[in-house]
């Protein structure tokens, strides 16, 4: 899916999405990362949601967001709740969704200036 009017002065954005990637500046990303306003992170995390594990979030932690969005792949899947601790003790709120869904959560959020960070995994 491509998006259209991204402004790029507002931070990193993604542009288009599809199974398998994501295209950020023109660039196709095929493997896990980190997003923020600022930073990509690439390669990052798990290949799968099932292999997600405390490092991989503690990765997130670091950019100091108010929200944190995971895109769990083509599929959505549920957070482990001993894994949701480590960011309800921290006051950061998380969603986790599909990889698609996260790319336009995100746009949309980073747009309203929200300090925010996108953990995907591209599957």
């Amino acid at each position: 899916m491509k998006f259209a009017e991204i402004e790029q002065s507002e931070g990193y954005l993604v542009e288009a999405h599809g199974p398998g990637w994501v295209r950020i500046r023109g660039q196709h990303y095929t493997q896990g990362l980190i997003l923020t306003p600022a930073e990509i992170v690439s390669p990052w995390g798990p290949t799968c949601a099932q292999e997600l594990n405390p490092e991989h979030l503690l990765d997130l932690v670091r950019f100091a967001p108010e929200l944190i969005l995971f895109g769990m792949g083509q599929r959505s899947a549920l957070l482990d709740p001993r894994l949701q601790a480590l960011f309800i003790d921290r006051r950061i709120g998380i969603e986790w969704m599909t990889t698609a869904a996260a790319c336009r959560t995100y746009n949309i959020l980073l747009s309203e200036g929200r300090r925010v960070v996108a953990g995907l995994i591209i599957d």
